[in-house]
C-alpha cells in the first residue's frame, strides 16, 4: 500500500511538472507572442487608415485629370521617392506597405477613382502570389469603368532573391498572365522582371536589393527607367 502511494505520489508530481511546464510556455512564451501578433496587426491598420485619410486630403486639392500619374501598388510603390524617380510629372503615390490585389481592389474609390488620374500605372500582387488573380482582372474592369479617360499601366512583378528567390518562377509565369490581361485591355505593359533579374544566380541582382524583395536606390532606377517611355508614351496619347 505504501509503495503504491509513493508511485501515486511519484506520478501526482510529474503531472503537476508538465502541467506547470505548459503554463509557463503559454503564459511566458505564447501570450506574449500573441500580444505582439495584435499589436503588430493594430499597427497595420492604423498604418491603412492613416495613408487613406491622407489619400482623401490629397484629393481634394488636385482638380479631375491634374495629377499626371497615380502609382498603385504595395511597399514596392510605398517605398518609392516619386519626385526623385519621376520629377517631370506631378505624381501621386497609392502605394501601402502589405497590400494586396484584395486589399486594393477595396481602396481603389479613395486610392485612385476620387483622383482621376491621367495615368495609372499598378504593380500589385507581390504579396499574394498564390491568389492575385482572383480578382486581378476586377480591378482592371474598374479602372476602365471608373476612368475611362485614364491611360493603365500594367507593370510585372519584380525579380526576387534570398529566401525570396524560389518565388520568382511563379512570379515569372503570372507575369505571363498579366500580359495577355494587358493586350485584352488594351493596357500598357512594362517587364521589369526582366531587367532586375540575374540569369547566372537566377535571383535579382543582389545590388538591386536589401532584402531580396524590397529595392535599393539603384533597383529603383532599374524600375523607373523601363517604366518612364509607357508613361511618356501614355501621356502623349491623351
Amino acid at each position: 500500500m505504501r509503495k503504491r502511494n509513493l508511485i501515486i505520489i511519484v506520478i501526482s508530481l510529474a503531472l503537476a511538472a508538465i502541467i506547470a511546464a505548459g503554463c509557463i510556455y503559454f503564459f511566458g512564451y505564447h501570450l506574449p507572442d500573441e500580444r505582439k501578433k495584435a499589436e503588430r496587426e493594430q499597427q497595420v491598420r492604423e498604418y491603412y487608415a492613416t495613408k487613406l485619410a491622407l489619400y482623401e486630403e490629397e484629393n481634394e486639392q488636385y482638380d479631375d485629370y491634374e495629377v499626371d500619374v497615380a502609382f498603385l501598388g504595395d511597399s514596392l510603390t510605398d517605398g518609392c521617392n516619386l519626385a526623385t524617380y519621376y520629377p517631370q510629372w506631378t505624381t501621386a503615390n497609392r502605394g501601402i506597405g502589405g497590400e494586396t490585389t484584395h486589399g486594393l481592389e477595396n481602396r481603389l474609390q479613395v486610392s485612385a477613382y476620387d483622383l482621376k488620374p491621367k495615368v495609372v500605372v499598378m504593380l500589385i500582387g507581390g504579396n499574394n502570389l498564390d491568389s492575385m488573380f482572383e480578382n486581378y482582372e476586377d480591378i482592371l474592369v474598374g479602372l476602365r469603368d471608373n476612368l475611362p479617360q485614364s491611360k493603365v499601366v500594367l507593370v510585372s512583378l519584380t525579380a526576387m532573391g534570398q529566401s525570396m528567390a524560389k518565388k520568382n518562377q511563379l512570379a515569372a509565369y503570372n507575369n505571363v498572365v498579366i500580359k495577355k490581361l494587358a493586350d485584352k485591355y488594351g493596357y500598357a505593359f512594362v517587364d521589369v522582371f526582366t531587367p532586375l533579374f540575374n540569369e547566372a544566380s537566377g535571383e535579382i541582382y543582389a545590388e538591386y536589393t536589401n532584402d531580396g524583395a524590397h529595392l535599393t536606390p539603384q533597383g529603383y532606377v532599374v524600375l523607373s527607367s523601363a517604366i518612364t517611355p509607357a508613361i511618356e508614351a501614355a501621356l502623349n496619347n491623351n
